[in-house]
């Protein structure tokens, strides 16, 4: 009779801790699915600004083709980006573009003081410190998920058959600029 109310007692306990366990893998997996949702809103809300800044600049730059067709080309490639690495990929390209069309701008002044330009360049800057919460909220939740399904003894499980996720990382090369501070002379 004791023998068997301790037996319950492990096998009730064992049963909690693993339906707590899976819950709350589901819950962190929901959580980078949504952190990967907004990084997804906020490209597109950037992907959906370009068009408007390419017109402006095109009104004031007649020849300067090949910064608007990288910007158009990026944008294309963003809009196709499935995987975390082709996003990440498609945003540097992105960022790219957008930093060509911005130093076409220094040439026009006309341009720089044009309302809508100005406008424009704050809803990007405005996009682009969302996009980096964006980012950061994401990769928290797959440091999260990713460390819960290593730890023991829900590894024995292994994960419950959740799968480790991608960091939204930059490459090699982005990060020895990163890591190197800027020279600065005056």
């Amino acid at each position: 009779m004791v023998a068997g109310i301790i037996i319950g007692c492990i096998v009730l306990v064992i049963i909690v801790f693993i339906w707590g366990s899976y819950n709350s893998l589901v819950k962190l997996d929901e959580r980078v699915n949504e952190a990967w949702s907004d990084i997804t809103v906020q490209l597109k809300r950037r992907a959906d600004l370009i068009p408007n800044l390419v017109e402006t600049v095109k009104g004031y730059t007649k020849h300067e083709s090949e910064a608007i067709k990288q910007v158009s080309d990026a944008r294309a490639k963003m809009m196709g980006a499935r995987s975390v690495q082709s996003t990440a990929e498609a945003d540097k390209s992105m960022l790219g573009a957008l930093s060509r069309i911005m130093a076409v701008s220094e040439s026009y002044p006309e341009l720089k003081a044009d309302k809508n330009f100005q406008n424009l360049q704050n809803e990007l800057s405005d996009t682009e410190d969302k996009v980096q919460a964006a980012r950061r909220f994401y990769n928290a939740g797959v440091k999260e998920i990713n460390t819960k399904i290593k730890v023991f003894p829900i590894n024995l499980f292994k994960g419950f058959g959740f799968k480790q996720r991608e960091y939204y990382e930059v490459e090699d090369s982005e990060r020895a600029k990163i890591n190197n501070a800027p020279e600065v002379k005056f």
